[in-house]
């Protein structure tokens, strides 16, 4: 189901991206539709292998090259269709108008290079710099990221930067050219919690400074509680929830979004009790249950209702949820949302 907005910045509609498999084609990405406003910061969580990462990938022209294929759909960023466009013409838009935050600092830095010489590349190529100018640009960038003496540290090399300071280069090699639209895939999952911390408020302030638009990805919705505006809860593929952050984290419209407040360990604090799991795991995608591909782990579940007929995403006055019992079970997952906001953060 596509839902148009005239003033988005990022707007997907219906994508579906599959990968071969000894099963044949698998559907890992499966008609997900979601927007970014200008000036906004929107957050995709679900656990691992919901889709989330592969959807922003194909997005951008970056599945081609490991195997997979958007087999329909469509991907537009300041009204431009990407889905389809030439690699040259992505790469004028790839690290320049859209940038990235990758999960792995080391893994996306080259060790072979200091990390001023890395940053003023993406300045050279994007904007047609000077070395000079380009190195000067690329020590402001780490300067802005409140690396000390940057000037010098620009000379380093990765492996000699922490973890944390590893993240703030790649923040800084990202927002280099200005780019309208930050992508940052899981950028704290590695770190520990006062350097995630750190982190996020690093990537408020820049958006706020700058005016850039975030989609963020995480598997944490502590870290959606910090810094999102709006959200986009993904499972078995498909979007399972979307609404503002404030609606979403007091009154849940999906059993999978209630299991997932109930699992946060700030969450349970609050409430006196131990977290609680979500029983099973995640199917994969060669065996997707049919119905509600959540409902084998769902403790709401009614078979005929959501076992046998897809669930549609349906619309209602506070954002989108695919629940077959969404309005007969708003009380019960409202009972699952938090009082306060902040308590999750």
């Amino acid at each position: 189901m596509a839902f148009t907005n005239d003033a988005a910045l990022l707007e997907v509609n219906d994508l579906v991206v599959q990968f071969p498999s000894p099963n044949g084609w698998l559907t890992v990405v499966d008609k997900v539709s979601f927007s970014v406003g200008r000036n906004d910061i929107v957050c995709v969580v679900g656990e691992s292998g919901s889709g989330k990462s592969v959807t922003m990938q194909a997005a951008v022209g970056l599945v081609q090259p490991k195997g997979g294929r958007v087999t329909s759909g469509s991907v537009h960023f300041e009204g431009q269709e990407l889905i389809g466009m030439g690699n040259r013409q992505l790469n004028r838009i790839r690290g320049n108008a859209i940038g990235f935050i990758f999960q792995e600092p080391m893994s996306s830095l080259n060790p072979a290079y200091t990390v001023g010489e890395q940053i003023a590349e993406v300045v050279r190529r994007h904007r047609g710099a000077s070395r000079r100018d380009a190195w000067k640009r690329a020590v402001e960038m780490l300067d802005r990221v409140n690396i000390a003496s940057a000037a010098s540290r620009a000379h380093d090399y990765p492996h000699q930067f922490s973890g944390g300071m590893r993240q703030r280069v790649m923040i800084a090699m990202a927002i280099a050219c200005d780019p309208k639209l930050l992508i940052a895939d899981e950028p704290t999952t590695s770190l520990d919690v006062t350097i995630q911390s750190l982190i996020l408020e690093l990537i408020r302030e820049l958006q706020r400074e700058s005016g850039m638009s975030v989609l963020f990805i995480t598997h944490d919705l502590g870290v959606v509680a910090d810094i999102a505006r709006s959200v986009v809860v993904m499972y078995g593929a498909q979007v399972v929830e979307s609404a503002s952050v404030e609606d979403l984290f007091r009154a849940p419209k999906h059993p999978y979004t209630g299991g997932l407040l109930e699992a946060m360990p700030q969450v349970a604090l609050e409430r006196g009790h131990d977290p609680v799991a979500i029983p099973g795991t995640v199917a994969q995608a060669h065996a997707w249950p049919s119905g509600c591909r959540f409902n084998p782990r769902c403790v709401f579940r009614q078979d005929g209702v959501c076992t046998t007929a897809p669930i549609v995403l349906s619309r209602d006055d506070h954002g989108l949820v695919r629940c077959a019992r969404s309005s007969e079970l708003r009380g019960v997952l409202a009972g699952m949302g938090i009082r306060q906001l902040g308590s999750a953060a």
